[in-house]
């Protein structure tokens, strides 16, 4: 009866562990918490200043006694007690104040991730004052988030276009048929326009600028009207800060190869699609979730590559964390879709 009661009024949560943004449901309310998946340290004492969007603020612009840090890479842990600790801010500021019962945790986590990957999730849940810790995979989370009949014999297809990752995965009855995880998605999407814009104007940008470039004239198809963006950066030969402009179709070119990789991996996963599934997939489309799935016209790419109708989520970079919510909101029912 007390075991009952306590879990009663604990606070259950679930996380999208994101490579760009940490997000947290608690149960009962929704999504609590959006941050980016930052944190700023002083490396003489470790100690940490800074999490979230106070630490993303902070890049770029402190002096060498600060370090910013993005603990988690291509969708895993990369630092561990960095990692812990910004688990443990991000928890403190949503349960606020100590718990008689230690929290249920689902955390959504890439397809593919190895013992030891996941081991580093536990561990850095469970030292942040998680309780009993479950894992579910991201596109399961995902195609949970944008109402899809996961608990039925029938084939759904989810493309989530993460900061890390890309992970393309066919589901069914609460499992994943076939999947394929590729180390190209929005971080590689920056980073492409960087290099772009280093090699043809020879000038430096940030990544954050490569960021906004990418959301504000960046697009996998032309517009119908030609848009151009005036950035600031500095040049490679003199350090000396310029203004100049990017064109879209000069982003476009950069992102080729990105989306590309993007539109092969589905293709890939299709070839390993049974028939059952391809023909449910065929009928329903494929389902686009993840910040990567906002770029303009990368919907009606992916359907010219395959002649198959392509969806969007209503909120594509919720779309995990509203999934893993559903899950601890009813976790007897959704029991089957754990991976450890």
């Amino acid at each position: 009866m007390l075991r009952k009661l306590l879990n009663f009024f604990a606070k259950d949560l679930a996380m999208d562990l994101g490579t760009a943004n940490t997000l947290i449901y608690l149960r009962g309310q929704g999504i609590v918490l959006n941050e980016p998946s930052v944190v700023a340290i002083r490396p003489s004492d470790y100690k940490v200043l800074a999490v979230g969007h106070a630490a993303r603020n902070m890049i770029g612009k402190h002096g060498k006694d600060i370090v910013t840090i993005r603990p988690l890479k291509d969708g895993v842990i990369a630092d561990f007690e960095i990692t812990s600790v910004m688990i443990k801010t991000f928890l403190s500021s949503v349960l606020k104040g100590r718990q008689l019962v230690r929290p249920k945790l689902v955390v959504a986590v890439p397809t593919g991730i190895t013992a030891v990957e996941k081991r580093a999730v536990i561990e850095a849940a469970e030292q942040a004052g998680a309780g009993s810790i479950m894992l579910l995979e991201e596109p399961m989370a995902a195609a949970i988030g944008a109402g899809l009949h996961v608990d039925k014999p029938e084939g759904s297809m989810v493309v989530d276009i993460g900061g890390g990752t890309t992970e393309v995965a066919v589901i069914s009855m609460f499992a994943v048929a076939c999947s394929e995880s590729v180390r190209t998605a929005g971080d590689e999407a920056n980073e492409a326009i960087m290099r772009h814009i280093q090699k043809k104007h020879q000038m430096i940008i940030s990544e954050m600028m490569a960021e906004q470039i990418k959301i504000k004239i960046g697009s996998a198809l032309p517009f119908q009207k030609p848009l151009r963006l005036k950035v600031t950066g500095k040049e490679i030969l003199t350090g000396i800060p310029r203004q100049f402009y990017v064109t879209d179709e000069e982003v476009r070119e950069a992102l080729r190869e990105p989306t590309q990789i993007i539109v092969e991996s589905i293709k890939r996963v299709f070839e390993k699609t049974p028939a059952e599934l391809a023909a449910d997939i065929h009928d329903k489309g494929i389902w686009l979730a993840g910040g990567g799935a906002l770029l303009k016209g990368l919907n009606k790419l992916i359907e010219r590559e395959t002649g198959l109708p392509v969806h969007v989520d209503q909120d594509p970079l919720t779309a995990i964390v509203r999934g893993a919510g559903m899950v601890i909101e009813d976790i007897k029912f959704y029991r089957p879709v754990f991976i450890n």
